[in-house]
């Protein structure tokens, strides 16, 4: 009698089944987020060798909360965290440029090892040209994702210019993309995702979390 329990039987057995069953999934989700803009950006993205980031509105809601002390407070969103993580394994370093100063910041960029952090910055182009002449970077090989009128002029400068479902019109109308989920809730991680993909190392991240 066959055993048809085992990856070798006559039927699929259950581990095969659910190997189909998450190949699925996956498409389906795929074809829900991988428009013709996706696509259209892979070969800017694959350009891509640092990712920078504003904060506020982008790795967060944009709310400030203050505590009883005075101290600031922010929420940030644990599926950015790991696609930060995820872009790091795959070779592409992360920073911050943000325009207000915050200990929780610093905290989250220490959490997440993130190589470049610049807080209380008013002109983000004299960081931008000081971090592209320190790592022997050209324009093309560095992203940066905005959401508000002090990132346009950074924002139409870089390789690749990203920006949250929730941003202001006049920053939409010149980023390469635009992504499916606002500031705060996900919206880095889609945009690691591309570079990822960009990159052709989807799979074998991926694969590490599968063994």
């Amino acid at each position: 009698m066959s055993d048809l329990g085992s990856c070798g039987g006559k039927y699929p057995s259950d581990c095969e089944v659910m190997a189909g069953l998450r190949q699925r999934a996956l498409a389906r989700t795929e074809q829900d987020e991988r428009g013709y803009v996706w696509r259209n950006c892979l070969p800017l993205a694959k350009e891509i060798r640092l990712l920078l980031l504003d904060v506020d509105g982008v790795l967060t809601d944009g709310s400030v909360v203050y505590a009883q002390s005075g101290s600031e407070l922010k929420s940030f969103n644990t599926k950015d965290g790991f696609g930060i993580r995820l872009l790091q394994e795959a070779g592409v370093e992360v920073g911050l440029i943000t325009a207000r100063s915050s200990e929780a910041v610093q905290r989250r960029a220490q959490d997440l090892k993130l190589a470049h952090v610049y807080q209380g910055v008013r002109n983000k182009i004299d960081i931008f040209a000081r971090i592209l002449a320190e790592q022997q970077l050209v324009a093309k090989e560095v992203a940066y994702m905005g959401d508000d009128w002090l990132d346009l002029p950074l924002l139409s400068r870089v390789g690749l210019a990203v920006t949250v479902a929730d941003a202001v019109a006049e920053v939409k109308a010149v980023v390469h993309y635009v992504t499916r989920r606002e500031g705060g809730r996900g919206a880095v991680r889609e945009v690691c995702d591309l570079i990822i993909e960009a990159r052709g190392q989807r799979e074998e991240l991926l694969g590490r979390y599968l063994r």
